[in-house]
């Protein structure tokens, strides 16, 4: 069984997702190449949101492969599909269905999938299923975070809001540091060859994209923080959580770290 994409589908949640992906980019690409994914191949996207790792992986695939993106959301894929058209990747499509059950009917070289195990309550059986989609030596590539890893160093009052982030998603039925299960996981799937490696970002003080990201999960997790007695609003203060955080992090001359991306890959016997 899934649990609900407790961040929800609204604007500011879809901007926020899109300054997410830019921010982990890299390390997706990172993983994505390391795990073999190249041209001509022909991949599956599980729970593909906005589109962005399904665009990621066209680019490494390239016009002679192809990407299937799988999402749940009415309202994502909508928009994933928007941005497709206004990009003109006909070598990329998406369709409407659940990670945990899905069946195109067909094989592919690989199956990828970004922060989506996070939300699955039996990820392993999850991972065991898209085996069958898999083509002898196929490759499965997962990306997702280690919420764990997250600090401020040295803490700041404002960075309180780093643990109430990862008990609101536990409280919600996620897993904030899959990340660091992601090797067994595939591991117990079945999968071979396994590999994993981590990400670190560190955000100095002055630079505006840490505060930027933690206040905007905080934002989509407030309702969940206060209906689970993790903050009340009051501690929370939304509307100065942002900048109390920017102004502290100079004031303390402190380092932000994001949680760890982690990325882990593996192969079909």
């Amino acid at each position: 069984m899934s649990v609900d994409y407790v961040l929800g589908s609204h604007p500011d949640e879809l901007a926020r997702l899109d300054a997410q992906s830019a921010a982990i980019e890299q390390p997706t690409r990172l993983v994505l190449q390391a795990a073999g994914i190249g041209p001509g191949m022909h991949v599956l996207d599980l729970g593909s949101g906005l589109g962005h790792v399904s665009q990621l992986v066209a680019s490494l695939v390239g016009p002679e492969g192809s990407v299937v993106g799988v999402e749940q959301s009415p309202e994502l894929l909508e928009a994933a599909e928007r941005r497709r058209a206004d990009a003109g990747l006909d070598r990329v499509s998406f369709v409407q269905g659940d990670a945990r059950s899905f069946d195109a009917g067909r094989t592919f070289d690989a199956v990828v999938g970004r922060l989506i195990l996070f939300h699955l309550a039996d990820p392993v059986a999850v991972v065991r299923h898209h085996l069958g989609t898999l083509r002898p030596g196929g490759v499965v590539a997962v990306v997702d975070f280690d919420i764990g890893a997250a600090r401020v160093e040295p803490p700041v009052p404002a960075s309180d809001v780093i643990p109430w982030i990862e008990a609101a998603f536990s409280a919600a039925g996620a897993h904030p540091r899959i990340g660091t299960r992601l090797a067994r996981i595939l591991e117990e799937a079945g999968l071979e060859q396994v590999e994993s490696y981590g990400f670190q970002r560190y955000y100095g003080p002055g630079d505006p994209r840490g505060p930027r990201l933690v206040a905007g999960v905080v934002r989509s997790l407030a309702p969940t923080m206060v209906s689970n007695g993790i903050a009340t609003e009051e501690e929370l203060d939304l509307p100065t959580l942002e900048q109390r955080l920017y102004d502290q992090l100079i004031e303390n001359d402190a380092v932000l770290l994001p949680p760890t991306v982690v990325g882990a890959w593996g192969r079909r016997g």
